[in-house]
């Protein structure tokens, strides 16, 4: 999916958004936090700001970023499904629900539907390892997956 910023994406409005978290302890995360919900991502062009308004490094900047998995460069699709990958989940059947979630989306981990109805996500533990697998489909928590789940799940997302 190419990168669309809003129309809202400017060096000034990125700047406030720097200076309204600067005063914080560790700003860094909050500002990331803050221009991925107001842009829906975090674009590349909006690193060196952050860097230079906090009189960090770009390269300081895109690490904390890359190494967040909840943070990206590009718009999410209107849907969000996360399927763990973590050991428990492996152990009751992950490895096949995550095949089959991806020939279902018709995308890998990390990519966009091209339609934009979709995101699909690889995670490392979502805490309900009791009830293995499990998936994250907008924020809500669902356990006990199954390829017939995964189904029900591309149905509702696609609409």
């Amino acid at each position: 999916m190419a990168l669309d910023l809003s129309p809202d994406f400017s060096d000034d409005r990125i700047e406030a958004i720097v200076d309204e978290f600067s005063n914080l302890e560790g700003p860094l995360l909050p500002i990331l936090h803050a221009v991925q919900e107001e842009l829906g991502c975090v674009p590349r062009e909006a690193l060196p700001v952050i860097a230079g308004k906090l009189n960090l490094s770009r390269a300081e900047v895109h690490g904390v970023m890359s190494f967040y998995h909840d943070f990206r460069e590009q718009p999410a699709g209107r849907h969000s499904v996360k399927i763990c990958r973590a050991e428990a989940c492996q152990s009751m059947g992950g490895d096949r629900i995550a095949e089959h979630a991806k020939g279902r989306f018709k995308v890998d981990f990390g990519e966009t539907a091209p339609d934009g109805s979709v995101t699909l996500e690889a995670v490392y533990c979502l805490g309900l390892c009791a009830c293995a697998p499990a998936a994250m489909v907008d924020g809500k928590v669902v356990g006990r997956i199954d390829e017939a789940r995964i189904d029900a799940i591309a149905a509702e997302v696609r609409l």
